[in-house]
């Protein structure tokens, strides 16, 4: 894909976002919002993934470890071709199996159900594990949150991913700054994040998470590492794309009312024609 084509699918999936939280009455917009462009980078560039052959055993995987961020997730899966993008309009409705939560058993596409902060790293690293001892070469990476990293979980995986060399592994982690109940430098400090996980042994890659040639540019580093685990730390706002969002720990979880959502629609729409008009 162009970087035009990656930014206007971004542009996409972020009024698709914000239309299913609305709808939903329910959801976690903030930090979905933050992580679009990765996303948006991983379906549209870097995965080597099949819509019509979901479960290839030869594919790339991919875990969301923040799993609260299906409003981040659905569009960018349906926007790669896993299913229709009218089937967001189920998202948390008890007449379909688009939760809040990814399900890998119900939603196409979805590689490892998530939701429980802290765990998504580990089983990101049984899977590299696996491929490594089934002589595959696939990749596997996994998305978190700079609040999800306080989980000891974490720090535990990425002991044993560094030991077992998996160099087939890439972990991402949105640093936005903020979690539900506030800065993560105020709730529970974390940084400098490079240090600690160079400490670890990983192979650290720093990225603008919203410029798509920097985000480009380090999966590409990414995968030419070899016999170390990578780490990118990908720098971003929360609530990227909404102006009263962004920056704002009080849109970690909860749905616009009418009027928000008429304003935050007006501002995507806006972005998305201006993109189209290029």
């Amino acid at each position: 894909m162009t970087l035009h084509e990656l930014k206007l699918r971004a542009a996409k999936a972020r009024l698709l976002g914000l239309e299913m939280v609305y709808t939903a009455a329910s959801g976690h917009i903030g930090g979905s919002l933050s992580a679009m462009d990765i996303l948006t980078e991983l379906y549209g560039e870097v995965l080597r993934v099949d819509p019509a052959d979901p479960r290839n055993p030869g594919r790339d995987r991919f875990v969301m470890s923040k799993g609260h961020c299906t409003p981040g997730l659905y569009p960018s899966l349906a926007l790669a071709g896993f299913f229709p993008v009218e089937d967001l309009k189920l998202f948390r409705s008890i007449e379909g199996h688009y939760s809040g939560h990814p399900d890998m058993v119900h939603v196409k596409g979805v590689d490892m159900s998530t939701g429980s902060l802290g765990q998504g790293l580990a089983c990101a690293g049984g899977m590299a594990l696996a491929g490594k001892i089934d002589g595959r070469d696939y990749r596997v990476y996994a998305l978190m949150g700079d609040g999800e990293i306080e989980e000891g979980e974490i720090w535990e995986a990425a002991m044993a991913i560094h030991k077992y060399k998996l160099d087939n592994l890439c972990g991402i982690i949105d640093v936005n700054g903020l979690q539900i109940d506030g800065k993560t430098a105020d709730v529970m400090p974390s940084e400098p994040l490079d240090a600690k996980f160079a400490a670890f042994g990983w192979h650290v890659i720093k990225a603008d998470g919203h410029d798509f040639e920097s985000l480009r540019a380090a999966f590409r580093e990414a995968a030419e590492t070899k016999g170390v685990p990578s780490m990118i730390l990908a720098r971003t706002t929360k609530g990227k794309g909404v102006s009263f969002m962004e920056n704002n720990a009080g849109w970690h979880g909860k749905a616009p009312n009418a009027e928000q959502y008429e304003t935050a629609r007006a501002e995507l729409l806006s972005a998305i024609k201006e993109l189209e008009a290029e």
